[in-house]
């Protein structure tokens, strides 16, 4: 049985531990914030822009001179996966879902005898991809946040990745990362980036196109296919942008909660451990006066 001395060490270093974790929650609430309406500001860009790309896509996919980034180049063979997760831990299972359905996809890839290249975002990619993929990383970002998440840095990913596909390096091209959807909702979600894939959101997108242009098709000027020689990197680059925005806010939310939750165990545990110092401290000074008193008696 632990001694007295053992239960106060073991408390105070819970107590210390509590305020680190109720602190992290703190900062990660008050991040969250601010994460969350930059991922939503950016939603309505980055669906209008996919949604007119593929409106002037499918008068495009069977034409002769449509953009390589549109149509692909006729074959599936490697496949370049970009994984996109937070270069810190301590927010559940953020990191660790989007890893493991990395891991899902590349072995779905493989039994169907494709290449699959790794472009990792975030340390944690990084550390536990490249244990059992390190041959197939040919990419690594880290610190995407710091000092702030901001366009340019993924117009410089989606730089790198238009240049492998000018190179031939692969075929098609897919990110996955966390969809937030509140902070106890995280959805990892698979985007494929190249050919050109509209995303589809929540709500009846057809619906929706029938209403906001009556039934009309996008004309370019000053045609379809210089447009989407123009659109169609910047679009990699919003898409790319939209998903670390995404991510962001996901890892904000997950570790609020897994803080949260610390927390609240952190509180239950000095309940249990003060009762047994308690109890502890009650026995020994019980053991203390029968002593006393056994020895009164003897005299």
């Amino acid at each position: 049985m632990p001694s007295l001395k053992d239960l106060r060490n073991r408390i105070t270093s819970v107590k210390s531990t509590q305020k680190i974790t109720s602190a992290m929650k703190m900062v990660a609430a008050a991040k969250l914030r601010r994460a969350q309406e930059m991922a939503e500001a950016a939603r309505p860009y980055a669906d209008r822009m996919g949604r007119m790309l593929g409106s002037l896509a499918v008068s495009m996919k069977d034409h002769p001179g449509a953009p390589a980034m549109l149509v692909g180049t006729g074959k599936t063979d490697v496949h370049l996966v970009i994984v996109a997760t937070a270069d810190r831990g301590l927010c559940g299972s953020f990191n660790s879902s989007i890893v493991r359905d990395a891991r899902r996809m590349v072995a779905e890839i493989e039994q169907g005898g494709g290449t699959v290249k790794l472009l990792t975002i975030g340390r944690k990619a990084g550390d536990q991809l490249r244990r059992h993929y390190g041959d197939r990383i040919v990419e690594h970002y880290t610190e995407m946040d710091k000092p702030t998440l901001d366009f340019e840095k993924a117009a410089m990913i989606a730089r790198r990745v238009t240049e492998m596909f000018a190179a031939g390096e692969f075929d098609t091209c897919t990110i996955i990362f966390n969809q937030f959807k509140s902070v106890i909702s995280q959805i990892v979600t698979r985007h494929q980036l190249i050919p050109f894939q509209a995303v589809e959101s929540e709500g009846d997108k057809a619906t929706d196109d029938a209403e906001d242009l009556g039934g009309a098709v996008y004309e370019a000027e000053p045609s379809s296919e210089e447009v989407l020689m123009e659109l169609l990197p910047r679009n990699l680059a919003v898409q790319v942008f939209s998903a670390l925005l995404e991510n962001y806010a996901s890892e904000q939310g997950a570790r609020m909660s897994a803080m949260d939750n610390a927390t609240r165990n952190a509180g239950e545990m000095i309940d249990r451990l003060t009762l047994n110092y308690n109890r502890a401290r009650q026995a020994a000074i019980t053991t203390e006066l029968i002593e006393i008193i056994s020895g009164a008696e003897a005299l």
